[in-house]
């Protein structure tokens, strides 16, 4: 089970110019696409990346693995 917040990858930390300022979050633009617009029903996509072919797969778990 992931414990994480899906939105916080869309953020990135900003240092503070002086050490007493707090970190700021600053929103980035992440094209964010779902699983199941990806895989349209299927558990394994073929996706073509600068000439080689990798292959994204859904487990049993329903965890995601990449192998090229």
């Amino acid at each position: 089970m992931n414990t994480h917040n899906p939105h916080d990858f869309r953020y990135r930390v900003r240092r503070p110019d002086d050490a007493t300022e707090r970190f700021e979050r600053v929103p980035m633009a992440v094209r964010t696409l779902s699983s199941n617009t990806l895989f349209q029903g299927e558990h394994e996509i073929g996706i073509e990346h600068h000439g080689a072919l990798y292959r994204l797969k859904i487990t049993r778990q329903g965890k995601l693995i990449l192998n090229k």
